[in-house]
């Protein structure tokens, strides 16, 4: 198996003006190409070819830390795109994941309050996330290209805090950048495929 860098799900000009085609065009074109390329390089030789993406994420995790890096952001950047898209975020969610934010997270608004939170206190670069762990909704953060696969759970969604994520269109305004996330780029439905996923 090597990496292959995916297409967006959407034009470049798409998400603006949340994200903007310049942004969308550095991180997808340039940095997550860059993450396929050094991975597929550094997955020669290393035991774990032909292994599924989250099985090398957790299996160099530790031990590579050149593979785990660039694999780990392969994975979470095939998700970020997906978790985006046009028109998003808003407050309709789908039944079942309603139900596991209402129960685990303490509703949508607190939901989106604590991923912000974690994505503005994520010091230097990381993601925020929501994941399946033990059978339950949790909010997490990680630094650099970690995931919460290397921490026993599962991510249904995150949003990459690296300033290559954001400071085009916001400059240093990191807060600003993830409410823009919640409230009108979240693909719920992408959300939910996930969650549904993780908890059968």
């Amino acid at each position: 198996m090597s990496f292959k860098l995916p297409e967006l799900p959407y034009a470049y000009e798409a998400l603006a003006p949340y994200m903007s085609k310049e942004t969308l065009e550095y991180h997808h074109d340039k940095h997550h190409k860059a993450y396929v390329d050094n991975g597929n390089k550094l997955l020669e030789g290393s035991g774990l070819e032909g292994k599924s993406l989250e099985d090398v994420v957790k299996g160099s995790f530790g031990k590579n830390a050149g593979l785990f890096n660039n694999a780990g952001q392969h994975y979470n950047h095939l998700h970020f795109w997906k978790w985006m898209k046009p028109n998003g975020g808003g407050d309709k969610l789908p039944g079942k994941l309603q139900a596991a934010i209402d129960k685990d997270l303490g509703g949508l608004a607190k939901a989106k309050e604590d991923f912000a939170q974690a994505g503005v206190t994520q010091f230097g670069s990381g993601w925020a996330w929501i994941a399946v762990k033990d059978g339950k909704l949790a909010i997490m953060k990680t630094p650099n290209g970690e995931n919460p696969l290397v921490h026993g759970a599962t991510p249904i969604l995150g949003c990459d805090v690296w300033e290559h994520s954001y400071y085009i269109d916001y400059r240093n305004r990191r807060p600003d950048y993830l409410k823009a996330f919640l409230d009108h780029l979240v693909n719920w439905e992408y959300v939910e495929e996930m969650f549904a996923a993780a908890t059968k």
